[in-house]
């Protein structure tokens, strides 16, 4: 499991189940409402101050996962995908990686395509069990509730970056 996620260059994340907690809210008049974790937010910026390519592919499509994925800086979104896999060996083609350097994070068994593709497969305690039992981690946090964060602090400690990427904080 450390020697996977040692070799993620890229790491792609699914939004409902995992960087949310699954439920979907709407509004009076029709709108969605969705809730991020700023532990996962400040996760991914830290994986990708140390090098590591983010990005989201997700089925639904939402402006607040635009929004979400702007304020975070991760320039490789692709929402409304139902077919995951080709998704992500578009992505895969974009940055240049190799899939055994990629990892992603799903919930759901739409995303075994490609998590039995990835060098680094991850998932939720609360994602659907075909997909737990197929997955190199399981992280302890759920989906929405520091999963990303929990995950991300696990590839920077496997890949040696962990104490670098807190030194700022503790000067």
């Amino acid at each position: 499991m450390i020697a996977r996620a040692r070799r993620v260059r890229l790491m792609v994340f699914d939004v409902d189940g995992v960087l949310t907690d699954g439920s979907l809210h709407f509004g009076a008049d029709g709108e969605m409402i969705k809730t991020f974790n700023v532990l996962d937010g400040h996760g991914i910026k830290l994986l990708q101050q140390s090098g590591v390519i983010t990005a989201i592919i997700s089925a639904r499509k939402s402006p607040l996962v635009a929004r979400r994925a702007a304020d975070l800086g991760i320039v490789h979104v692709q929402q409304g995908v139902h077919d995951k896999l080709s998704g992500y060996r578009t992505l895969l083609q974009e940055c240049g990686i190799a899939a055994e350097d990629s990892g992603f994070i799903g919930d759901d068994v739409i995303d075994l395509p490609v998590l039995t593709r990835v060098g680094f497969a991850a998932s939720v305690p609360n994602g659907h069990p075909e997909v737990r039992s197929r997955v190199h981690y399981v992280t302890t946090a759920r989906g929405g509730q520091g999963a990303v964060r929990e995950l991300c602090d696990f590839i920077l400690r496997a890949q040696g970056n962990y104490e670098a990427a807190l030194a700022p904080y503790l000067q």
